[in-house]
Formats: C-alpha cells, sequence, structure tokens
C-alpha cells in the first residue's frame, strides 16, 4: 500500500476505535446512572422523609430530613467552606453497597464491619474536615454543596464525576462511588 493512501486509512482506524471507545465509555456511565437511581429509589422508598437533590453529575440522597422543622433554619454548606463530617466510601457496582465494596471511612464501627485490619489506626477513625474546594473530587465537590449541619445521607455519582480514568488507590478506573455522610460542622470561617 502506498504511503499516500497508508495514512488516510489509519487516521480513519484510529477515529473509529476512538468512537467505540467513547461509546463503550457512555455505556458505562449509562449502567452506572442506572444503578444510581435503583439506590436511590430503593431508600427513599424505605425512607419517606428523604430528599434527593441533583446538582451537576452529583446526586444526594438526605436522609430523615425533618431536622429544619426540629431545629428551624440552618445554614447550607457552600463552596469554599469547611465542613467536618464523618464518611465512608464505597464503589458501585450495582443496585447496593455493601462492606465489601468499602474503599474509604473515617469511622472505626464501619471499617470493623469491613474487617479492615491496620497496623496503626490512631490517626484515621476520627472527625474529617475538608474545604469544599474543587480539589475534591468533582462529584463530591457538587454533591457536599448545599449539605446542612446534623444532614445524614449519601452522595452518589458515576465514574465521569468520580476519579475517570485514574485508578486511585483500591478504586478501580471509572468508578461510581457513593459517599455515606454524617455532617458534625459547618464552619464559616
Amino acid at each position: 500500500m502506498k504511503r499516500s493512501t497508508l495514512i488516510p486509512v489509519l487516521l480513519l482506524l484510529t477515529g473509529l476505535i476512538a468512537a467505540c471507545t467513547k461509546q463503550s465509555l457512555q455505556a458505562t456511565y449509562d449502567r452506572q446512572t442506572s444503578y444510581i437511581d435503583n439506590f436511590v429509589a430503593a431508600r427513599m422508598k424505605a425512607d419517606t422523609n428523604a430528599t434527593l437533590t441533583r446538582n451537576g453529575g452529583s446526586y444526594r440522597l438526605t436522609l430523615a430530613d425533618t431536622l429544619d422543622r426540629v431545629l428551624g433554619e440552618r445554614d447550607s454548606l457552600q463552596a469554599g467552606q469547611r465542613v467536618s463530617l464523618w464518611y465512608a466510601c464505597f464503589t458501585l457496582s450495582g443496585n447496593s453497597i455493601s462492606t465489601s465494596n468499602l474503599v474509604a471511612t473515617n469511622v472505626k464501627e464501619i471499617a470493623e464491619m469491613a474487617q479492615w485490619e491496620l497496623s496503626d489506626s490512631t490517626n484515621i477513625y476520627r472527625l474529617d474536615t475538608v474545604v469544599v474546594d474543587k480539589k475534591l473530587v468533582e462529584g463530591l465537590y457538587l454533591g457536599l454543596q448545599g449539605v446542612q449541619q446534623y444532614d445524614q445521607g449519601f452522595i452518589l455519582f458515576t465514574g465521569q464525576y468520580g476519579f475517570g480514568n485514574i485508578v486511585r488507590g483500591t478504586i478501580p478506573a471509572r468508578s461510581a462511588l457513593v459517599y455515606q455522610y454524617m455532617i458534625e460542622e459547618i464552619l464559616n470561617d
């Protein structure tokens, strides 16, 4: 094959491969969205007071969202503020989460249920304070905005809003993630 013919053929093949990869990736994210929808529907059926908030590609499911009736209006977390929280992060590969999919937590009881064994756990199981800024993974950044003190629930997002094509520790590339959270304090400094 002549060089003048080979270059267009190679470009065409490269384009076809890229298109197939993009379709496959979109199919993965569509499947993850279906898992998230099913997870949310089941939780909302079990807790009729739960509320769902979507921000970009992030879903926040707040459980037993009745505290405003008890405590009155509470401040909502905004981008740039700090929040102190307890959390557990799971990969989502179906319609539910389990301790076998736990990838990070600062809650000792959850780690013990997952049978995590650490040689030194003195500093890992403590309340974590983070700044809600774009240094966080995008789905968590979007999902935390609007939480209130004492809220509990889940923030869910597809791999598109997670770590994308990057393997992060025990988190496979393109993984959908679920953060179970318990907000202790919103810091307005």
